[in-house]
């Protein structure tokens, strides 16, 4: 660790005050659990890195979280599912979904080869911009 940096920067890199890195680098082992990484965060959002090898939710699980979500896969394919209304998407390489507080929603596939890698931004109670 890296002397008086934050616990959340630790990993990153530094540049005058900003933290910097590669989603593709330094991939955690994810062939028997999901690895979740938090990259950067403050008060009002936190940034993860979530490297998956075929994990989904479990049978009956749902998210419901309170604040807002926004996910991209980098790498990889993943198939989620939302509630009200139903409806099951799919993301490969490139693709987003924004997924807003207290909507229902689960993981239903994701790939092994390659591996699939998220970049998820979770957000608290701001107001929107215009």
């Amino acid at each position: 660790m890296q002397k008086g940096r934050p616990p959340r920067f630790q990993k990153a890199k530094t540049v005058k005050r900003s933290a910097y890195g590669s989603i593709l680098e330094n991939l955690p082992d994810s062939t028997k659990q999901e690895q979740l990484e938090e990259l950067c965060g403050s008060r009002s959002f936190r940034i993860e890195r979530i490297v998956s090898a075929g994990q989904l939710s479990p049978p009956g699980f749902w998210f419901d979280q309170t604040w807002d979500e926004w996910v991209l896969v980098v790498q990889g394919a993943a198939a989620v599912r939302l509630q009200d209304p139903e409806e099951t998407v799919h993301l490969t390489a490139g693709d987003w979904l924004m997924i807003e507080a207290h909507r229902r929603h689960r993981v239903e596939a994701t790939s092994r080869q390659p591996v699939t890698i998220w970049v998820a931004v979770h957000g608290c109670d701001l107001p929107a911009t215009p």
